[in-house]
């Protein structure tokens, strides 16, 4: 047992604090590194052990996020920093005694610079009393062991390769700048999940946390202070803080967090007004500090300086095959006459995690049949909870960009950009690549950047062109578009008016449709194969 009384009779044991001890680095998860004037007696062979152990303290945390404290008690930090003063005449006495081993040399001063420029406590007498500064130290290590993980997922396939690429983006060991790291992609694809256990593998790191979670819609709901007023709270520990208005918050912000060590999630965030509110500027955060954003939006990321981005792609088969079992299957075992319908869903889904999570959920004990069924049903009407979820980034478009986004998702998929230009320019009268460029910066588009094809995730497809089918679920011809030959058939058949797509017309009934089209003054048709677009006016002059 080690004590450390003061005039308050405070004491610090190994077993209440063990990792205030340094001979419990090995078996601790978090290790601390006491500096005392003892410790500057560099120079004494017996004490080669202490930096021996410090090198080892530092190579048994990289790459395992653990923490380290240090704790310099009357030693000037940047002293062993650059051994200098005392720490400099033990390097020189050191030298001279290993000066056939000099690597060990050169480890010992690499631990000694890097330990330096960790955040930790300074002890200089005068300038606050002893049991004030013990006991700081005591409050943040409570406050960490007692910090508890933020929930998850239920079923974490797949996610701690995913962490494992966007921690490098954070530069850990860059302790003396603030970053800031943009997570995108489309809606339920799993972003949050991916902050969440980011936050969780990285807050031991900060003296300060906030996950601050569904920005857009609270944001919408309760007006940006609301979101000012719980970032306050949380890192200042203070519930009463309120704020008057925005300005109000943004000059309460930048005071008090600009001297803390700050992780800070942003999660969902759809409007630049928000970043603005809550993290507008690097300064605004202590050295060391990280803020974490998750949109649908990646012209968002760029117009706030972000530099650093990471994608969140789809999960593989073996993923969604795994997530799909474990949602859908008590104890994860699966008969193999369910082989079939497992693949068809997996397929539906396309490794969207929460499409996945929906299927599994809502079929979860049931019957081969009635896996066949509910298929049928999703993909010829698409999950209410999914086709949610995805148009959400729809409904942030403006008009003319839902219509773009509603021609491409139903007619235009796989086509090169160039072609679909060509095609929406003539339609709309002017040049549509900026809202075409929307469409990608939204996250709901793709263009192939070797072939400048147009792609998009099947689910996105089926959203648009449920969208459509909404406009009139039971007349075809009120539709705004087509793209099946069977409806195109009907409204032709039926004297009936819509915009048609042509290239996946497949049909014995492609030559007789022709004879239709004198009678759609107003029919537009989309034959890609001309690279054009072709009214009823020309088609009517050449028959």
């Amino acid at each position: 047992m080690v004590s450390l009384a003061t005039s308050t009779k405070l004491s610090v044991t190994k077993e209440s604090i063990p990792f205030l001890m340094m001979a419990s680095f090995k078996v601790e998860r978090k290790s601390h590194l006491h500096f005392s004037p003892q410790f500057k007696s560099l120079g004494s062979p017996s004490l080669c052990s202490p930096l021996t152990s410090l090198a080892n303290i530092l190579d048994c945390i990289k790459g395992n996020n653990r923490l380290v404290l240090p704790v310099f008690y009357e030693v000037d930090p940047s002293d062993v920093r650059h051994q200098r003063k005392s720490f400099g005449e033990a390097m020189a006495k050191h030298e001279e005694r290993f000066k056939d081993d000099l690597s060990k040399l050169e480890k010992w001063k690499e631990g000694l610079n890097q330990v330096a420029n960790l955040s930790g406590y300074h002890f200089k007498q005068g300038d606050q009393y002893e049991h004030k500064f013990i006991e700081n130290i005591l409050k943040r290590i409570s406050k960490k062991i007692k910090r508890v993980p933020l929930p998850v997922a239920d079923y974490p396939v797949g996610l701690e390769s995913r962490v494992s690429k966007v921690i490098p983006l954070l530069e850990m060991d860059s302790t003396d700048r603030v970053h800031m790291v943009g997570i995108h992609g489309i809606g339920g694809i799993g972003k949050t999940t991916l902050a969440l256990a980011i936050y969780n593998s990285i807050a031991d790191h900060f003296d300060d946390l906030c996950f601050l979670a569904g920005m857009r819609e609270n944001s919408n709901k309760y007006g940006l202070t609301h979101l000012q007023n719980i970032l306050l709270s949380e890192i200042l520990g203070d519930e009463e803080v309120k704020v008057a208005s925005v300005q109000q918050g943004t000059s309460q912000i930048q005071q008090k967090f600009r001297a803390k060590k700050v992780l800070l999630i942003l999660d969902d965030v759809d409007d630049h007004k928000q970043l603005q509110a809550i993290a507008g500027k690097l300064d605004w955060f202590g050295p060391g500090s990280r803020v974490i954003i998750t949109t649908r939006d990646i012209q968002l990321l760029k117009r706030h300086g972000v530099e650093k981005m990471h994608e969140v792609k789809r999960l593989n088969e073996a993923e969604s095959s795994q997530l799909l079992i474990k949602k859908a299957f008590k104890n994860g075992e699966v008969r193999p006459s369910y082989a079939g319908v497992l693949n068809r869903a997996i397929t539906y889904a396309s490794g969207h995690p929460f499409a996945l999570e929906i299927v599994g959920s809502n079929l979860f004990g049931k019957e081969v049949e009635d896996w066949e069924s509910a298929l049928q049903q999703y993909e010829r009407i698409p999950n209410g909870k999914i086709q949610q979820i995805l148009k959400i980034s729809y409904d942030a478009l403006e008009a003319n960009e839902q219509n773009i986004f509603l021609d491409i998702t139903c007619c235009f998929k796989g086509y090169k950009l160039t072609e679909i230009e060509d095609i929406l320019d003539a339609h709309y009268g002017g040049k549509m690549r900026y809202h075409i460029r929307r469409l990608v910066d939204k996250s709901l588009i793709k263009i192939n950047k070797i072939w400048h094809q147009v792609t998009f995730h099947d689910l996105i497809e089926d959203m648009g062109k449920e969208i459509v089918r909404q406009e009139s679920p039971k007349v075809v011809g009120k539709r705004s578009r087509l793209w099946c030959y069977e409806d195109i058939v009907q409204v032709l058949e039926e004297n009936q008016v819509s915009k048609i797509d042509f290239d996946n017309f497949s049909s014995p009934y492609l030559n007789l449709n022709f004879r239709f089209l004198t009678n759609h003054d107003n029919l537009i048709i989309y034959i890609p194969f001309f690279n054009m677009t072709i009214f009823l006016s020309m088609i009517h002059k050449s028959f």
